[in-house]
């Protein structure tokens, strides 16, 4: 599950939030597999889709991570959840949203399918 300001994100959700602001964002990873999973890494990357196939992310300027963009985890037991926190801070207004990938520290260990099918994240930031 994936909230942002403490909505949980789907594929039709927007979520409106001010500029200046701080923005909670919350990674919440249920491993239902047989076996502990991890170590990996959890990256997220803000991005603009200007609905002609072209996605800028270049946004260093309109966006900021308050602490890191990327979230290290050492394993996720079976049957557990493991929930990351952080925020966003948005500088301009716009459309925007966020990438989640995963990095795998050792490749023997596959990580489940479902965490590759997180729900896209759409966040207007607008005028306070």
């Amino acid at each position: 599950d994936i909230l942002v300001d403490g909505k949980l994100c789907d594929c039709d959700i927007v979520v409106d939030c001010k500029v200046g602001d701080p923005v909670p964002l919350e990674v919440k990873l249920t491993n239902w597999s047989k076996h502990s999973v991890g170590p990996f890494a959890l990256t997220v990357t803000p991005y603009q889709d200007y609905q002609n196939g072209v996605h800028n992310y270049e946004l260093q300027d309109a966006i900021t991570f308050v602490g890191s963009n990327t979230f290290y985890i050492d394993s996720v037991k079976p049957t557990k959840d493991s929930v990351y926190f952080g925020a966003l801070l948005f500088l301009y207004t716009g459309d925007f949203y966020l990438n989640i990938k995963f990095h795998e520290d050792n490749c023997s260990r596959e990580l489940p399918l479902s965490w590759f099918c997180l729900p896209s994240v759409h966040i207007r930031a607008m005028e306070p």
